[in-house]
């Protein structure tokens, strides 16, 4: 449920308000139109990752809870690196950095607790 709610309000943000975000995070804008249409991919494809995780927030014991528990493994790890090798930092850098890499480390946990189950 906190990755749904946290993914779903960030997408929502990069689709309506792109730049507001980018500066926050990067501390850079967007300024060139493909930036801003790429943002608004990115923050609907991040408004669908929380819908997923929140229609699957029962279902972590299936192979599709697991599946997907995964996936946000992935893409929490990504996320956190990518940020830190982009050199760029606003206000918000570190606690979004530190932010992917909890959510990494919980997910991580949640696969090895269903494993050893």
């Amino acid at each position: 449920m906190v990755t749904a709610v946290l993914e779903a309000c960030t997408g929502l943000a990069l689709v309506t308000i792109p730049s507001v975000v980018s500066t926050m995070l990067l501390g850079a804008t967007l300024d060139p139109p493909v930036a801003l249409v790429v943002a608004r991919i990115a923050g609907a494809a991040l408004v669908a990752l929380g819908v997923a995780c929140w229609l699957a927030r029962t279902e972590a014991q299936g192979r599709a809870g697991r599946g997907l528990i995964a996936a946000m493994l992935l893409y929490n790890a990504v996320v956190a690196a990518v940020l830190v090798l982009a050199g760029l930092h606003g206000i918000g850098f570190w606690p979004v950095v530190l932010l992917h890499v909890i959510l990494a480390v919980w997910c991580s946990a949640c696969l090895r607790t269903k494993q050893s189950s």
